[in-house]
């Protein structure tokens, strides 16, 4: 490290930078142990995407399920409003 950079680490998960005083600019970074063992980014962004691909999947299907009863409950809900309509008041 030389005059003309400065090295900072992070108090929450450890990691490096080297900071170029001059330009501002970060030259290299180094992450710490909290993130170092994290694994790899991309796999684990795969994973969230292939888990959103599977659970919209699955919404779907509840939905057509949802959409194909829909008939049936609302002859049950007409029939119902027609029973008591026909009832006389009990007043």
């Amino acid at each position: 490290m030389s005059a003309k950079e400065i090295e900072v680490t992070c108090p929450c998960c450890q990691s490096r930078l080297a900071i170029d005083v001059l330009t501002a600019k970060v030259l290299r970074h180094e992450l710490g142990e909290a993130r170092a063992g994290s694994g790899d980014r991309w796999e684990s962004a795969q994973d969230r995407v292939r888990g959103r691909t599977s659970s919209g999947t699955e919404k779907l299907d509840r939905a057509l399920d949802s959409e194909r009863g829909k008939a049936d409950r609302l002859d049950d809900m007409f029939r119902k409003a027609q029973e008591n309509l026909r009832r006389p008041d009990p007043d």
